[in-house]
């Protein structure tokens, strides 16, 4: 895996940590902010355990990803980066489609571009 593609990928693991900290600790706060034009206010509190709960999902997704980073093996390196890469992309379709048309930018377009390395490296 090229240098480029390990940039990509390490920006989708960015993405997913920072969602992960916001649905998980954040979400009274940042989320309230992020899916406000979705849900009132006072459903935020009530919320708080399902989105602590895809939080702890969007961690999976970048643990897969610096997993993917540290294999030694080029071909289970690419394989399991891939993968996670279309989870990711795969959750940001499904995301933008159900719940808000900016999770199509902020996590689909990043790992079809990380995907998209991938394959021209």
């Amino acid at each position: 895996m090229d240098l480029l593609a390990k940039i990509f990928i390490g920006i989708v693991i960015a993405i997913h940590l920072y969602i992960f900290y916001f649905e998980m600790f954040a979400w009274n706060t940042i989320g309230k902010k992020t899916f406000e034009k979705k849900m009132p206010a006072e459903v935020f509190p009530y919320t708080k355990g399902l989105a602590a709960n895809q939080g702890l999902y969007n961690l999976f997704l970048a643990a897969g990803l610096i997993w993917s980073l540290t294999i030694k093996n080029i071909i289970w390196q690419e394989n399991v980066a891939i993968f996670f890469l279309i989870c990711v992309a795969v959750a940001g379709l499904y995301g933008g489609i159900t719940a808000s048309k900016k999770i199509f930018i902020v996590q689909l377009v990043p790992a079809g571009i990380a995907l998209l390395a991938m394959f021209i490296s």
